[in-house]
């Protein structure tokens, strides 16, 4: 469609609306603070995300140290549990050594207390823990309390008891002594070696005196 203009005038322009000074002073404050907000927002996202790299990469070294240190754990109790057994191995074979030991010493002890008295003999030696029980047979009763005398003088015994002491009428014409006792083993001593005496020549054993009995 064509138009025409009769009047003959010429058709107004179509005015343009200006923009305030402060408006526009504002938008670009907007816009520059919307950049710094940006820009800071950034950096602080890449600071956080660096430390929680390396939050994460201490976690997984913790995790991994302490998987060391539980098989270093385990290796440590297995250790203990060997350490153990052979501590126990040892104190039984150093028990045994002991108690072979003590033995052999402990009769030694009383063969020599023996030998040192006259007429006397022993029947039986039972031990029972750290106390023996004596029995025996003497010509008199002075024999009896000179063997009590040669155990305590030994140091091997701290204490010898008589339970019994009594003759035996078995044969009538030999005066004889039956006798029991308990002497308990020190703790405290051990008692060394004595030597023992060569004897001057070989004698029979000592005959209990006979009874001047009809």
């Amino acid at each position: 469609m064509i138009r025409i203009n009769l009047l003959g005038q010429s058709r107004p322009k179509a005015t343009k609306q200006t923009v305030p000074l402060e408006a526009t002073v504002q938008i670009i404050f907007l816009l520059v603070a919307l950049g710094l907000a940006a820009i800071v927002l950034s950096v602080t996202y890449f600071q956080q995300k660096r430390e929680l790299d390396a939050t994460n990469a201490r976690i997984a070294a913790l995790r991994a140290e302490k998987q060391s240190l539980q098989q270093v754990k385990q290796d440590v109790d297995r250790f203990e549990t060997q350490k153990a057994v052979l501590e126990q191995r040892i104190n039984v074979i150093e028990t045994l050594q002991k108690n072979r030991t003590g033995g052999q010493e402990l009769l030694e002890t009383v063969a020599n207390t023996v030998v040192r008295v006259d007429a006397l003999w022993l029947t039986s030696i039972e031990r029972k823990g750290d106390t023996l029980d004596i029995a025996g047979e003497a010509g008199s009763i002075n024999a009896v309390a000179n063997f009590i005398t040669q155990l305590r003088r030994s140091g091997y015994f701290d204490k010898i008891e008589i339970k019994e002491a009594k003759e035996d009428d078995i044969l009538k014409s030999v005066q004889t002594y039956n006798f029991t006792m308990t002497a308990n083993i020190s703790q405290s001593s051990v008692p060394e070696a004595e030597p023992q005496a060569k004897p001057a020549a070989t004698t029979p054993p000592p005959q209990p005196a006979a009874k001047g009995r009809s």
